[in-house]
Protein backbone atom coordinates (compact mmCIF):
# COMPACT_ATOMS: atom_id res chain seq x y z
CA UNK A 1 0.00 0.00 0.00
CA UNK A 2 2.90 2.56 0.92
CA UNK A 3 4.69 4.07 -2.26
CA UNK A 4 7.60 5.80 -3.13
CA UNK A 5 8.01 9.80 -2.28
CA UNK A 6 11.22 10.27 -4.37
CA UNK A 7 14.01 7.94 -6.42
CA UNK A 8 15.93 7.79 -3.64
CA UNK A 9 13.97 6.55 -1.24
CA UNK A 10 12.78 3.81 -3.99
CA UNK A 11 16.37 2.61 -4.61
CA UNK A 12 16.45 2.26 -0.58
CA UNK A 13 13.62 0.10 -0.96
CA UNK A 14 11.47 1.21 1.90
CA UNK A 15 8.11 1.59 1.09
CA UNK A 16 6.85 5.20 1.68
CA UNK A 17 3.56 6.95 1.59
CA UNK A 18 2.85 10.07 -0.67
CA UNK A 19 0.80 12.58 -0.81
CA UNK A 20 -2.82 12.51 -1.33
CA UNK A 21 -4.79 13.22 -3.98
CA UNK A 22 -6.66 16.46 -3.90
CA UNK A 23 -10.38 15.96 -3.13
CA UNK A 24 -13.12 18.08 -1.99
CA UNK A 25 -13.66 18.39 1.25
CA UNK A 26 -16.88 16.88 3.02
CA UNK A 27 -17.66 16.86 6.51
CA UNK A 28 -15.24 14.16 7.47
CA UNK A 29 -12.57 16.40 6.47
CA UNK A 30 -14.12 19.54 7.86
CA UNK A 31 -14.57 17.76 11.01
CA UNK A 32 -11.07 16.73 11.21
CA UNK A 33 -9.68 19.54 10.28
CA UNK A 34 -11.00 21.77 13.22
CA UNK A 35 -9.70 19.04 15.72
CA UNK A 36 -6.10 19.18 14.03
CA UNK A 37 -6.15 22.89 14.53
CA UNK A 38 -7.29 22.74 17.88
CA UNK A 39 -4.85 19.66 19.32
CA UNK A 40 -1.44 21.37 20.54
CA UNK A 41 1.82 19.91 20.69
CA UNK A 42 1.85 21.89 24.00
CA UNK A 43 -0.76 20.50 25.79
CA UNK A 44 0.70 17.83 24.94
CA UNK A 45 3.84 18.28 26.65
CA UNK A 46 1.80 19.71 29.90
CA UNK A 47 0.30 16.36 30.54
CA UNK A 48 3.52 14.66 30.05
CA UNK A 49 4.89 16.99 32.56
CA UNK A 50 2.14 16.27 35.19
CA UNK A 51 3.43 12.04 34.23
CA UNK A 52 6.74 13.57 35.16
CA UNK A 53 5.69 15.11 38.43
CA UNK A 54 3.73 12.41 39.04
CA UNK A 55 6.92 9.75 39.19
CA UNK A 56 9.23 11.90 41.00
CA UNK A 57 7.14 12.33 43.39
CA UNK A 58 6.15 8.95 43.94
CA UNK A 59 9.69 6.71 43.84
CA UNK A 60 10.45 7.47 40.08
CA UNK A 61 8.05 5.60 38.65
CA UNK A 62 4.23 5.22 37.72
CA UNK A 63 4.31 1.44 37.64
CA UNK A 64 1.36 -0.96 38.07
CA UNK A 65 0.64 -1.40 41.55
CA UNK A 66 2.05 1.86 42.63
CA UNK A 67 1.15 5.27 44.26
CA UNK A 68 2.65 6.80 41.25
CA UNK A 69 0.14 4.56 38.81
CA UNK A 70 -2.71 5.09 40.90
CA UNK A 71 -2.03 9.06 40.84
CA UNK A 72 -1.54 8.91 37.28
CA UNK A 73 -5.00 7.12 36.63
CA UNK A 74 -6.47 10.20 38.89
CA UNK A 75 -5.53 12.90 36.77
CA UNK A 76 -6.75 11.46 33.80
CA UNK A 77 -9.96 10.37 35.07
CA UNK A 78 -9.97 14.00 36.51
CA UNK A 79 -9.49 15.71 33.12
CA UNK A 80 -11.68 13.80 31.05
CA UNK A 81 -14.62 13.99 33.87
CA UNK A 82 -13.76 17.60 33.30
CA UNK A 83 -13.92 17.62 29.14
CA UNK A 84 -17.74 15.77 29.81
CA UNK A 85 -16.95 11.94 29.53
CA UNK A 86 -18.70 9.36 31.34
CA UNK A 87 -15.92 8.04 32.74
CA UNK A 88 -15.42 3.96 34.14
CA UNK A 89 -12.22 2.92 36.45
CA UNK A 90 -12.94 -0.57 35.36
CA UNK A 91 -10.77 -3.12 37.63
CA UNK A 92 -7.26 -4.89 36.47
CA UNK A 93 -6.00 -7.53 38.32
CA UNK A 94 -2.65 -8.31 38.16
CA UNK A 95 0.57 -10.46 40.09
CA UNK A 96 1.42 -8.44 43.20
CA UNK A 97 4.20 -10.23 44.03
CA UNK A 98 5.50 -13.79 42.51
CA UNK A 99 8.01 -15.96 44.95
CA UNK A 100 9.74 -18.97 43.52
CA UNK A 101 10.30 -20.88 46.44
CA UNK A 102 12.52 -24.28 45.40
CA UNK A 103 14.25 -24.15 42.29
CA UNK A 104 11.75 -25.42 39.09
CA UNK A 105 12.50 -29.12 37.88
CA UNK A 106 11.65 -30.21 34.01
CA UNK A 107 13.00 -34.01 33.89
CA UNK A 108 12.51 -36.70 31.16
CA UNK A 109 11.09 -40.00 32.78
CA UNK A 110 9.90 -41.86 29.34
CA UNK A 111 11.14 -43.33 27.12
CA UNK A 112 14.63 -42.00 28.51
CA UNK A 113 16.05 -40.26 32.21
CA UNK A 114 17.34 -36.91 31.81
CA UNK A 115 16.86 -34.15 34.36
CA UNK A 116 17.47 -30.43 32.68
CA UNK A 117 18.78 -28.25 34.72
CA UNK A 118 17.38 -24.98 35.98
CA UNK A 119 18.02 -21.13 35.58
CA UNK A 120 20.25 -23.04 32.99
CA UNK A 121 18.46 -25.05 30.62
CA UNK A 122 14.87 -23.42 31.26
CA UNK A 123 13.76 -21.43 33.77
CA UNK A 124 9.74 -20.96 35.41
CA UNK A 125 8.06 -18.40 33.63
CA UNK A 126 7.19 -15.20 36.12
CA UNK A 127 4.46 -15.77 37.38
CA UNK A 128 3.96 -19.08 36.75
CA UNK A 129 1.47 -20.86 39.64
CA UNK A 130 2.69 -24.06 41.97
CA UNK A 131 2.60 -27.74 40.36
CA UNK A 132 4.00 -30.72 39.58
CA UNK A 133 2.53 -31.83 36.81
CA UNK A 134 3.51 -35.90 35.06
CA UNK A 135 2.51 -36.32 31.68
CA UNK A 136 3.08 -36.93 27.88
CA UNK A 137 4.54 -34.10 25.99
CA UNK A 138 2.36 -33.38 22.82
CA UNK A 139 3.88 -30.56 20.42
CA UNK A 140 1.77 -27.66 19.11
CA UNK A 141 2.49 -26.20 15.53
CA UNK A 142 5.67 -26.61 15.82
CA UNK A 143 8.36 -25.36 13.04
CA UNK A 144 11.35 -27.74 12.96
CA UNK A 145 13.67 -26.78 11.70
CA UNK A 146 13.09 -23.50 12.92
CA UNK A 147 12.76 -20.88 9.52
CA UNK A 148 14.81 -18.48 8.83
CA UNK A 149 13.52 -15.52 10.47
CA UNK A 150 10.74 -15.66 13.65
CA UNK A 151 7.81 -16.60 12.00
CA UNK A 152 6.10 -19.45 14.28
CA UNK A 153 2.59 -19.13 15.11
CA UNK A 154 2.42 -21.80 17.44
CA UNK A 155 0.15 -21.83 20.16
CA UNK A 156 -1.20 -18.84 18.98
CA UNK A 157 -4.75 -19.73 17.84
CA UNK A 158 -6.90 -21.80 19.48
CA UNK A 159 -7.29 -23.56 16.43
CA UNK A 160 -3.41 -24.62 16.79
CA UNK A 161 -4.74 -26.76 19.76
CA UNK A 162 -7.53 -29.26 17.35
CA UNK A 163 -7.00 -32.38 18.33
CA UNK A 164 -4.96 -31.70 21.73
CA UNK A 165 -5.20 -34.23 24.15
CA UNK A 166 -6.58 -32.89 27.49
CA UNK A 167 -4.10 -33.67 30.52
CA UNK A 168 -0.93 -33.29 28.50
CA UNK A 169 1.82 -31.06 28.35
CA UNK A 170 1.38 -28.88 25.58
CA UNK A 171 4.95 -27.94 24.16
CA UNK A 172 5.45 -24.86 22.15
CA UNK A 173 7.83 -22.75 20.11
CA UNK A 174 8.25 -19.05 20.51
CA UNK A 175 7.25 -16.66 17.41
CA UNK A 176 4.83 -14.24 16.40
CA UNK A 177 3.00 -13.52 19.21
CA UNK A 178 2.87 -12.96 23.11
CA UNK A 179 3.82 -15.51 25.28
CA UNK A 180 0.73 -15.22 27.88
CA UNK A 181 -1.45 -15.84 24.41
CA UNK A 182 0.23 -19.16 24.06
CA UNK A 183 -0.56 -19.80 27.72
CA UNK A 184 -3.61 -18.93 27.76
CA UNK A 185 -4.79 -21.19 24.69
CA UNK A 186 -3.00 -24.29 26.27
CA UNK A 187 -5.03 -24.09 29.61
CA UNK A 188 -8.26 -23.45 27.65
CA UNK A 189 -7.18 -26.55 25.80
CA UNK A 190 -7.23 -28.50 28.61
CA UNK A 191 -3.47 -28.78 28.84
CA UNK A 192 -1.79 -29.47 32.45
CA UNK A 193 1.20 -27.26 32.34
CA UNK A 194 3.27 -25.94 29.37
CA UNK A 195 6.99 -25.77 28.20
CA UNK A 196 7.61 -23.00 25.80
CA UNK A 197 10.56 -23.47 24.06
CA UNK A 198 12.89 -20.46 22.38
CA UNK A 199 12.33 -20.47 18.17
CA UNK A 200 15.79 -21.63 17.09
CA UNK A 201 17.69 -18.27 15.23
CA UNK A 202 20.79 -17.05 15.89
CA UNK A 203 19.62 -14.96 19.35
CA UNK A 204 16.74 -17.25 19.85
CA UNK A 205 18.36 -20.23 21.08
CA UNK A 206 18.64 -19.65 24.95
CA UNK A 207 16.12 -19.37 27.32
CA UNK A 208 15.86 -16.89 29.96
CA UNK A 209 13.70 -15.45 33.36
CA UNK A 210 10.89 -14.12 31.85
CA UNK A 211 7.77 -12.32 33.31
CA UNK A 212 5.03 -12.72 31.26
CA UNK A 213 2.09 -11.70 33.50
CA UNK A 214 0.01 -14.31 33.05
CA UNK A 215 -1.44 -16.75 35.65
CA UNK A 216 -4.87 -17.15 34.94
CA UNK A 217 -4.59 -20.69 33.23
CA UNK A 218 -3.23 -21.77 36.59
CA UNK A 219 -1.34 -24.52 35.16
CA UNK A 220 2.89 -24.63 35.65
CA UNK A 221 5.08 -22.72 32.64
CA UNK A 222 8.47 -22.85 32.06
CA UNK A 223 10.61 -21.84 29.45
CA UNK A 224 13.18 -23.73 27.90
CA UNK A 225 16.08 -23.32 25.28
CA UNK A 226 15.64 -24.31 22.25
CA UNK A 227 18.16 -27.54 22.17
CA UNK A 228 15.38 -28.90 25.04
CA UNK A 229 12.10 -28.18 22.60
CA UNK A 230 13.70 -29.60 19.78
CA UNK A 231 14.84 -32.93 22.00
CA UNK A 232 11.01 -33.24 23.30
CA UNK A 233 10.00 -32.60 19.83
CA UNK A 234 12.17 -35.36 17.81
CA UNK A 235 10.88 -37.88 21.14
CA UNK A 236 8.31 -40.40 20.45
CA UNK A 237 5.72 -40.46 23.33
CA UNK A 238 7.89 -38.50 25.72
CA UNK A 239 6.83 -38.40 29.12
CA UNK A 240 8.27 -35.38 31.73
CA UNK A 241 7.73 -33.64 35.08
CA UNK A 242 7.05 -30.34 34.81
CA UNK A 243 7.37 -28.85 39.00
CA UNK A 244 6.89 -25.19 40.09
CA UNK A 245 6.93 -24.43 43.62
CA UNK A 246 5.87 -20.33 43.87
CA UNK A 247 3.52 -18.30 45.50
CA UNK A 248 1.08 -15.91 43.73
CA UNK A 249 -0.24 -12.81 45.31
CA UNK A 250 -2.48 -10.80 43.07
CA UNK A 251 -3.43 -6.71 43.60
CA UNK A 252 -5.64 -4.58 41.79
CA UNK A 253 -5.27 -1.74 39.19
CA UNK A 254 -7.47 0.14 37.04
CA UNK A 255 -7.95 1.10 33.26
CA UNK A 256 -9.27 4.47 32.99
CA UNK A 257 -12.71 4.15 30.15
CA UNK A 258 -13.85 7.33 29.18
CA UNK A 259 -16.67 7.37 26.74
CA UNK A 260 -18.17 10.43 25.10
CA UNK A 261 -22.18 11.34 25.55
CA UNK A 262 -22.93 11.47 22.17
CA UNK A 263 -22.67 9.67 18.86
CA UNK A 264 -24.00 6.20 17.83
CA UNK A 265 -23.65 3.63 20.51
CA UNK A 266 -23.92 0.64 17.99
CA UNK A 267 -20.56 2.25 16.31
CA UNK A 268 -17.81 2.59 18.76
CA UNK A 269 -14.74 4.32 17.70
CA UNK A 270 -12.25 3.24 20.23
CA UNK A 271 -8.79 4.78 20.74
CA UNK A 272 -6.06 3.01 23.67
CA UNK A 273 -2.95 3.84 25.24
CA UNK A 274 -1.15 2.37 28.05
CA UNK A 275 -0.97 4.44 31.46
CA UNK A 276 1.74 2.58 32.95
CA UNK A 277 5.84 2.60 33.18
CA UNK A 278 8.04 -0.18 34.30
CA UNK A 279 9.18 -0.10 37.98
CA UNK A 280 12.89 1.48 36.30
CA UNK A 281 11.43 4.74 35.36
CA UNK A 282 8.53 7.13 35.15
CA UNK A 283 8.01 5.94 31.95
CA UNK A 284 7.51 9.41 29.93
CA UNK A 285 8.21 8.18 26.51
CA UNK A 286 7.08 4.32 27.09
CA UNK A 287 3.96 5.27 27.50
CA UNK A 288 3.21 9.07 28.56
CA UNK A 289 3.49 9.79 25.42
CA UNK A 290 0.61 7.82 24.11
CA UNK A 291 -1.49 8.63 26.98
CA UNK A 292 -1.13 12.59 26.84
CA UNK A 293 -1.61 12.34 23.03
CA UNK A 294 -4.95 10.52 23.31
CA UNK A 295 -5.81 12.83 26.54
CA UNK A 296 -5.20 15.83 24.22
CA UNK A 297 -7.49 14.56 21.82
CA UNK A 298 -10.22 13.90 23.97
CA UNK A 299 -9.75 16.59 25.55
CA UNK A 300 -10.66 18.48 22.64
CA UNK A 301 -13.15 16.29 20.81
CA UNK A 302 -15.34 16.66 23.99
CA UNK A 303 -16.37 20.53 22.52
CA UNK A 304 -17.01 19.15 18.82
CA UNK A 305 -20.40 16.72 18.20
CA UNK A 306 -19.22 13.34 16.84
CA UNK A 307 -21.75 10.98 14.50
CA UNK A 308 -20.33 7.73 15.88
CA UNK A 309 -19.60 7.54 19.88
CA UNK A 310 -16.03 7.10 20.90
CA UNK A 311 -14.25 5.73 23.59
CA UNK A 312 -10.95 6.43 24.98
CA UNK A 313 -8.85 3.59 26.94
CA UNK A 314 -5.98 3.90 29.46
CA UNK A 315 -4.60 0.72 29.94
CA UNK A 316 -2.86 -0.75 33.23
CA UNK A 317 -0.47 -2.87 33.48
CA UNK A 318 0.29 -3.20 30.21
CA UNK A 319 3.72 -3.87 30.76
CA UNK A 320 2.77 -6.46 33.22
CA UNK A 321 1.49 -8.75 29.64
CA UNK A 322 -1.03 -6.56 28.20
CA UNK A 323 -3.59 -7.18 31.04
CA UNK A 324 -5.64 -4.38 31.19
CA UNK A 325 -6.44 -4.15 27.91
CA UNK A 326 -6.10 -8.37 27.73
CA UNK A 327 -8.76 -8.65 30.93
CA UNK A 328 -10.99 -5.47 29.29
CA UNK A 329 -11.57 -7.87 25.93
CA UNK A 330 -11.78 -10.85 27.42
CA UNK A 331 -15.19 -9.68 29.87
CA UNK A 332 -16.47 -8.31 26.56
CA UNK A 333 -19.90 -10.12 25.56
CA UNK A 334 -20.00 -10.76 21.84
CA UNK A 335 -22.28 -8.35 21.48
CA UNK A 336 -19.99 -5.26 23.13
CA UNK A 337 -16.98 -6.58 20.73
CA UNK A 338 -19.51 -5.94 17.47
CA UNK A 339 -20.02 -2.36 19.05
CA UNK A 340 -16.31 -1.52 18.59
CA UNK A 341 -16.03 -1.14 14.86
CA UNK A 342 -12.40 -0.29 15.26
CA UNK A 343 -9.43 0.12 18.07
CA UNK A 344 -6.56 2.86 17.30
CA UNK A 345 -3.50 1.93 19.30
CA UNK A 346 -0.52 4.76 20.39
CA UNK A 347 2.08 3.14 22.12
CA UNK A 348 5.36 5.15 21.84
CA UNK A 349 4.55 8.24 19.64
CA UNK A 350 7.33 10.85 20.70
CA UNK A 351 10.67 8.34 20.13
CA UNK A 352 14.16 10.12 20.57
CA UNK A 353 15.34 9.04 17.63
CA UNK A 354 12.23 8.50 16.04
CA UNK A 355 10.83 6.84 12.52
CA UNK A 356 6.98 7.05 11.84
CA UNK A 357 6.05 3.81 12.00
CA UNK A 358 2.28 3.03 11.40
CA UNK A 359 1.09 -1.01 12.00
CA UNK A 360 0.72 -2.74 8.88
CA UNK A 361 -2.89 -3.79 8.25
CA UNK A 362 -2.31 -5.08 5.17
CA UNK A 363 0.73 -7.15 5.62
CA UNK A 364 2.17 -5.50 2.80
CA UNK A 365 5.55 -5.60 4.54
CA UNK A 366 5.20 -9.60 4.42
CA UNK A 367 7.40 -9.90 7.27
CA UNK A 368 6.27 -11.80 11.19
CA UNK A 369 2.70 -11.24 11.87
CA UNK A 370 -0.11 -11.83 9.20
CA UNK A 371 -2.26 -8.82 7.83
CA UNK A 372 -4.84 -7.48 10.53
CA UNK A 373 -8.91 -8.16 10.51
CA UNK A 374 -10.59 -6.65 7.59
CA UNK A 375 -10.42 -2.88 8.27
CA UNK A 376 -7.19 -3.00 9.42
CA UNK A 377 -5.82 -2.32 5.93
CA UNK A 378 -8.50 0.67 5.67
CA UNK A 379 -7.13 2.33 9.14
CA UNK A 380 -3.56 2.21 7.76
CA UNK A 381 -4.64 3.73 4.51
CA UNK A 382 -6.20 6.64 6.96
CA UNK A 383 -3.02 7.14 8.42
CA UNK A 384 -0.88 6.91 5.26
CA UNK A 385 -3.23 9.96 3.95
CA UNK A 386 -2.44 11.78 6.87
CA UNK A 387 1.15 11.88 6.28
CA UNK A 388 0.83 11.97 2.83
CA UNK A 389 -0.80 15.11 3.10
CA UNK A 390 2.29 16.71 4.64
CA UNK A 391 4.64 15.17 2.66
CA UNK A 392 6.01 12.70 5.41
CA UNK A 393 7.34 9.41 4.97
CA UNK A 394 6.18 6.43 6.61
CA UNK A 395 7.49 3.15 6.89
CA UNK A 396 5.54 -0.59 8.50
CA UNK A 397 5.88 -2.05 11.96
CA UNK A 398 4.31 -5.07 12.34
CA UNK A 399 1.14 -6.64 14.76
CA UNK A 400 4.04 -8.59 16.85
CA UNK A 401 1.49 -8.74 19.94
CA UNK A 402 3.80 -6.82 21.96
CA UNK A 403 1.23 -3.78 22.47
CA UNK A 404 -2.40 -3.27 23.62
CA UNK A 405 -4.13 -3.81 20.19
CA UNK A 406 -3.22 -7.76 20.46
CA UNK A 407 -6.53 -8.31 22.57
CA UNK A 408 -8.48 -6.44 19.66
CA UNK A 409 -7.28 -8.28 16.77
CA UNK A 410 -7.66 -11.17 18.46
CA UNK A 411 -11.06 -11.26 18.54
CA UNK A 412 -11.62 -10.10 15.01
CA UNK A 413 -11.61 -6.33 16.01
CA UNK A 414 -9.85 -4.19 12.83
CA UNK A 415 -6.72 -2.19 14.70
CA UNK A 416 -3.86 0.25 13.77
CA UNK A 417 -1.66 2.92 14.66
CA UNK A 418 0.98 4.54 15.31
CA UNK A 419 4.94 3.76 16.84
CA UNK A 420 7.94 5.20 16.68
CA UNK A 421 10.35 2.87 17.52
CA UNK A 422 11.68 1.26 20.81
CA UNK A 423 14.81 -0.78 21.91
CA UNK A 424 14.90 -1.46 17.77
CA UNK A 425 17.72 -0.20 16.16
CA UNK A 426 17.27 2.28 13.33
CA UNK A 427 18.76 1.72 9.93
CA UNK A 428 20.70 4.14 7.51
CA UNK A 429 17.97 3.96 5.30
CA UNK A 430 15.34 5.03 7.73
CA UNK A 431 18.22 7.71 8.42
CA UNK A 432 18.32 8.74 5.47
CA UNK A 433 14.15 9.30 5.29
CA UNK A 434 13.37 10.70 9.01
CA UNK A 435 17.05 11.91 10.19
CA UNK A 436 18.45 10.70 13.23
CA UNK A 437 21.13 8.39 13.88
CA UNK A 438 21.55 5.23 12.29
CA UNK A 439 22.97 2.17 14.23
CA UNK A 440 21.08 3.29 17.45
CA UNK A 441 18.39 2.50 19.15
CA UNK A 442 14.72 4.93 18.27
CA UNK A 443 14.95 5.03 22.27
CA UNK A 444 18.14 4.40 24.31
CA UNK A 445 16.18 5.06 27.31
CA UNK A 446 13.28 2.56 26.65
CA UNK A 447 12.41 0.64 30.00
CA UNK A 448 14.83 2.51 31.39
CA UNK A 449 15.20 5.64 34.48
CA UNK A 450 16.07 8.20 31.70
CA UNK A 451 12.75 7.66 30.22
CA UNK A 452 12.05 11.14 32.07
CA UNK A 453 10.56 14.94 30.11
CA UNK A 454 14.21 15.03 28.36
CA UNK A 455 13.43 11.79 26.14
CA UNK A 456 11.25 12.84 24.21
CA UNK A 457 10.87 14.55 19.97
CA UNK A 458 8.84 17.30 20.37
CA UNK A 459 8.38 16.99 16.51
CA UNK A 460 6.94 13.58 16.22
CA UNK A 461 4.81 14.45 19.57
CA UNK A 462 3.23 17.14 17.81
CA UNK A 463 2.80 15.23 14.56
CA UNK A 464 1.48 12.07 15.65
CA UNK A 465 -0.94 13.82 17.87
CA UNK A 466 -2.05 15.78 14.96
CA UNK A 467 -2.29 12.26 12.66
CA UNK A 468 -4.15 11.32 15.86
CA UNK A 469 -6.79 13.69 16.03
CA UNK A 470 -7.12 13.61 12.11
CA UNK A 471 -7.91 9.56 12.20
CA UNK A 472 -9.63 10.04 15.47
CA UNK A 473 -11.95 12.99 14.02
CA UNK A 474 -12.68 10.83 10.45
CA UNK A 475 -13.62 7.61 11.93
CA UNK A 476 -15.83 9.40 14.83
CA UNK A 477 -17.65 11.20 12.01
CA UNK A 478 -17.59 8.33 8.98
CA UNK A 479 -17.07 4.24 9.16
CA UNK A 480 -17.90 3.80 5.66
CA UNK A 481 -14.71 2.83 4.72
CA UNK A 482 -14.69 -0.11 7.81
CA UNK A 483 -16.47 -3.24 6.98
CA UNK A 484 -18.94 -4.63 9.51
CA UNK A 485 -17.78 -7.98 11.11
CA UNK A 486 -20.69 -10.54 10.08
CA UNK A 487 -19.68 -13.70 12.55
CA UNK A 488 -17.48 -13.73 15.72
CA UNK A 489 -14.29 -14.25 14.87
CA UNK A 490 -13.43 -18.62 15.19
CA UNK A 491 -11.85 -19.40 18.81
CA UNK A 492 -12.20 -15.46 19.66
CA UNK A 493 -11.68 -14.33 23.17
CA UNK A 494 -10.83 -16.32 26.71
Amino acid sequence: MRRSVTALITALALPLTAAAPAHAAGPADRFADLLVKKVKGANVEEHLRAFQAIATANGGNRAAGTTGYDASRDYVADKLRRAGYKVTLDPVEFVENWTENSPPALTETAPGRRAYVPKQDFFAFEPSPAGDVTAQVQGVDLTLPPAATPSSTSGCETSDFDGFVAGRIALVQRGTCAFSQKVRNAGAAGAAAIIVFNEGQEGRTEAEQLDIGEWRAGIPMVYADFAVGERLAGMKDATVRVTVDATVALGTDHNVIAESRTGDPRNVVMLGAHLDSVPAGPGINDNGSGSAAILEVAEEMARLPVKNQVRFSFWAAEELGLLGSDQYVAALPQTERDRIRLYLNFDMVASPNFAYKLYDGDDSDNTGASAGPPGSAQIEEQFETFYGSRDLPTVGTDFDGRSDYGPFIAVGIPAGGIFTGAEGVKTAAEAKVFGGTAGTAYDACYHKACDTIGNVNGTALDVNSDAIADSAARFAFDLRSIPRRTAPVKGGGD
